[in-house]
């Protein structure tokens, strides 16, 4: 079993995420830019050891309800494996190829909030859909009410 300092050492390496001091010495380190609303990687690291990395999206490893694995027992090659894939499953690198599926020869706009969520404009078959990741979030039938609605809900248009 790795020690505390061995674990936080290892989840350092990893410039993708940020550390987040949390109540009673545990710490949780996030990764701003998912694609996914879901920003802890790494949920209540303990100096006794105890810690869970997420890993909803994959399906080889056994979660709880909330996608968690717990890592108190990993050694330091499966930490990295897991951390590894839960970033990459996550990161904006796969975003782009799953939009992909969607957008295909369609025109694009990009809107982001300050939180680095991205939502894409289309239009299809006479709508103005809102798209966040692979999910449809919204349908318009006109450009202004579909802009209205991001922006009401705090999105920008993104810088080029």
């Amino acid at each position: 079993m790795l020690t505390f300092d061995e674990k936080l050492t290892i989840i350092e390496s990893y410039p993708q995420l940020e550390r987040k001091d949390v109540s009673l010495k545990r710490i949780n380190f996030q990764l701003p830019n998912s694609i996914s609303d879901k920003k802890n990687i790494v949920y209540h690291l303990h100096p006794n050891g105890n810690g869970f990395v997420y890993a909803g999206h994959l399906d080889h490893y056994e979660t709880d309800d909330k996608g968690m694995v717990n890592i108190r027992d990993f050694s330091a090659e499966q930490l990295r494996s897991i951390l590894t894939e839960s970033i990459a499953g996550l990161s904006q690198q796969e975003k782009s190829i799953n939009e992909e599926a969607i957008i295909g020869e369609l025109e694009e706009e990009r809107w982001v909030n300050e939180e680095g969520n991205i939502l894409v404009l289309l239009y299809e078959s006479e709508v103005w859909n809102i798209y966040f990741g692979l999910n449809l979030e919204e349908s318009f039938d006109t450009y202004e009410e579909a802009i209205d609605f991001m922006q009401e809900e705090g999105f920008k248009p993104e810088k080029k």
